[in-house]
């Protein structure tokens, strides 16, 4: 993976669960972000080389299919009877038809030796799944004598009635190909383009081990398209070659899928040394087997198959316990499946080994069955993170195949249970797993959402509010608010530019950048400055998918149109303040100011003018959305003094701030009445000579006392009036608490406090 020279600074927001997690290291961010920045594009050496890696393996296919073509056989089809032995079914040779039914005893061309044809090795098409070292050799021997006699012109068939016939063994052509040839071939070209596309579009040991994992199943495939054509001996050679070589593959498959997993998704500790030993136990039994100096190399190779997959199974299971990584757990529910797949296979071909046709037919729909699985599994593995939901369906449907003919057959060679009994069972308990588990396999891949809607709203409109009051906290909030949605294991901030929601790092990582909330609705939107970064979807579960970026989107839509909504009112009802402010005071205000002069008694105008500059303050609140705490501290202690200077009273203020907020319209207005009600009962209730007042934001809380020397006791046994009732009220909007304690020697104490003053607005 190409890696970027621009820094990361990552900021982890918002976590959550146990302390274990701020242990995570962020450095990943260096290699991950950059390649989402720049996607890999195929242009240059990289489309060349694909380009033609992709004509050399259509070339290779086309070569291959003319060859098949040309191989020359005997229009014929036969099968395995009863008794073990080869019978013909059927021929468009209207007099090779008329022995349809008969048995062949054997075949010899003109000038050569008769060959005895006498059990079902005669049809077997591969030795890879013969389990005795006796069955393969004679195998080989057979169907290199079979390809000896098929070179000649004419050949003669005997059968075991005493007929003979002769007939001359032709071409196959194109059409003889049959239709399973075609699909198997085309799979395995598909799994070769895979391959070339894994390797060439980020080069790496990893993708190598992905390469060469395709790349020998699907040379398996081949073999196996080609076995699908040879209805009745093989080339000369071929058996050999088929045995020899398609063991190896399968070997080399396994080390490879080992020394990937100790790779990915996180390198394991003494990884090297199990992938070391691993390949080098391969290489030490392919070369026996090559040789011919391994005994029981079947049971050694599927021995070593199925050792292999446990381990790979277990070390997953490791990996994810180490770093809760969403590929380690998806992977190790594949292990499983492949694991348990293989060794149903495995036990049905050893319980059918006493018996050459039943083992005939599971090795000819068995191990077809497994290897389009184990492929379909390949093709899935490189789009984990995009893959929809057609190819998660052909995978286990391939896995549901595989367990019905596995099972078919199991029963037939174990318990000799009829041919039409057993392929109903196994069908009734194949379909009957799948039904069961297939919503839970897919809920394990897709992970589960568990937020809902109506929380999902009330999360991403509170995030609004709190956006729409302090746009420096955007990153955080939308992370916090995507942390609700996916649950990820890791949420951090990053000063990283992106232009759209992506997912990055094969799934494990969704990045979403943060879109400038405090733009107005009418503004071209900004590139983003900052991204969040998710890690690990469902405590790492799962991987991020496509549709997860698509969801993403649409939330971030929602914010910005409730962000948007919010300014909206917020405007709507600053220029109503505005209205009634400039109502109030060209209106009421005149009227006022007339009456004040045309009072008939000092008295008088003296409560006309202290109303008159109430009204002042309640309209400059009005017309003023935000003021800074310490300026409103300011008139609060003015308006105090001037309404206990006319009682008779003193005043004490005491105020201190450690840094200042800003006060909205809603929380200046309830100080100010909350600290005039106060006023107004220690004049006219407690007859106080002395007021203190304590004003005191320490952090974002706010504790304001308010004591006088009056003849108010017992505050508990208070009725509830309008003054006490609103006192409370105001207090509770701001989102706060208010008490009240008698003082000593005399007088009442009102405390007051709010926390998180500077979000609430």
């Amino acid at each position: 993976m190409a890696h970027d020279a621009a820094a990361v600074a990552p900021r982890r927001v918002g976590e959550r669960g146990s302390a274990a997690e701020s242990t995570f290291d962020t450095q990943w961010l260096d290699a991950v972000l950059p390649a989402a920045r720049s996607e890999r594009r195929w242009i240059g050496w990289r489309l060349r080389l694909l380009v033609g890696a992709a004509l050399i393996g259509c070339l290779g296919l086309i070569l291959f299919a003319r060859d098949l073509a040309a191989t020359r056989h005997i229009d014929a089809v036969w099968r395995v009877d009863a008794q073990g032995g080869v019978e013909l079914l059927g021929s468009a040779d209207p007099v090779l038809a008329a022995l349809r039914g008969r048995t062949l005893f054997d075949l010899a061309a003109d000038d050569a030796d008769m060959l005895r044809i006498d059990d079902a090795l005669a049809l077997q098409r591969s030795a890879r799944w013969l389990v005795a070292d006796a069955e393969r050799e004679r195998h080989r021997r057979l169907h290199d004598a079979l390809a000896t006699v098929l070179a000649h012109d004419s050949v003669v068939l005997r059968f075991t009635d005493g007929s003979t016939l002769p007939v001359s063994p032709v071409a196959r052509g194109w059409l003889g190909l049959g239709t399973m040839a075609v699909l198997l071939g085309a799979l395995a070209l598909t799994l070769y383009l895979a391959a070339m596309v894994v390797l060439l579009g980020r080069p790496s040991l990893r993708n190598a081990l992905y390469a060469a994992m395709a790349l020998a199943q699907s040379a398996n495939l081949l073999f196996v398209a080609a076995e699908s054509s040879f209805d009745f001996g093989l080339p000369a050679g071929f058996a050999a070659l088929d045995l020899r070589a398609r063991s190896a593959l399968d070997l080399v498959t396994a080390a490879a899928i080992l020394h990937a997993a100790v790779l990915h998704p996180r390198r394991l500790p003494h990884g090297g040394a199990l992938a070391a030993a691993c390949w080098a136990g391969v290489a030490a039994l392919v070369g026996l087997d090559g040789a011919g100096r391994l005994p029981y190399a079947w049971w050694w190779t599927q021995g070593s198959l199925l050792t292999v997959a446990a381990g790979v199974t277990l070390l997953l299971g490791w990996s994810f316990r180490i770093e809760p990584h969403p590929h380690a757990m998806m992977l190790r529910r594949f292990g499983f499946v492949v694991t348990a797949t293989l060794a149903l296979l495995t036990l049905a071909i050893a319980a059918a080994d006493a018996r050459p046709g039943l083992q005939h037919a599971i090795v000819s729909v068995g191990s077809v069955a497994w290897y389009v699985f184990f492929a379909s599994l390949l093709l899935l593995v490189p789009f984990m993170s995009q893959a929809r939901r057609t190819m998660r369906e052909f995978a286990l449907l391939a896995a549901v195949s595989t367990v019905a003919a596995s099972l078919d057959l199991l029963f037939v060679a174990a318990f000799s249970v009829g041919a039409f009994a057993s392929a109903t069972l196994s069908l009734f308990i194949a379909l009957g797993v799948y039904a069961g588990a297939r919503q839970w396999l897919l809920n394990q891949v897709l992970g589960h959402r568990t937020v809902t809607t109506e929380r999902m709203f009330e999360r991403l409109y509170r995030t609004a509010r709190d956006v729409e009051a302090h746009p420096e906290h955007a990153p955080r909030q939308l992370a916090e608010l995507l942390r609700e949605l996916f649950d990820p294991l890791e949420a951090v901030v990053v000063e990283r530019t992106s232009s759209r929601t992506r997912v990055v790092a094969e799934g494990s990582t969704l990045l979403v950048p943060v879109p400038d909330l405090d733009a107005p609705a009418v503004a071209a939107p900004a590139a983003p400055r900052q991204s969040v970064a998710l890690r690990y979807a469902h405590r790492g579960r799962r991987v991020f998918t496509v549709d997860d970026a698509r969801l993403t989107d649409r939330v971030v839509e929602q914010l910005l149109r409730a962000v948007a909504f919010d300014k909206a009112v917020e405007q709507g009802r600053n220029e109503e303040r505005l209205r009634l402010a400039q109502d109030l005071h060209d209106d009421i205000g005149a009227r006022l100011l007339t009456l004040m002069y045309k009072a008939p008694t000092p008295e008088m105008e003296d409560y006309v003018r202290h109303t008159l500059q109430d009204l002042k303050t309640l309209t400059r609140g009005l017309a003023a959305p935000a003021r800074p705490l310490t300026h409103a501290a300011a008139e609060w202690k003015a308006d105090l003094a001037q309404r206990l200077h006319a009682a008779g009273a003193a005043l004490d203020w005491h105020c201190r701030v450690d840094d200042d907020v800003a006060l909205g319209i809603v929380q200046w207005s309830a100080l100010t009445r909350v600290l005039r009600e106060l006023a107004s009962n220690a004049i006219a209730h407690a007859r106080a000579t002395r007021v203190t007042v304590e004003l005191q934001l320490a952090g974002d809380r706010l504790v304001l006392r308010f004591d006088d020397n009056g003849v108010g006791r017992n505050p508990q046994a208070w009725s509830h009036g309008l003054g006490l009732a609103g006192v409370r009220k105001r207090v509770k909007q701001l989102g706060g608490e208010v008490a009240w304690r008698e003082l000593e020697p005399r007088g009442i104490g009102c405390r007051v406090v709010v926390d998180g003053l500077s979000q609430r607005h």
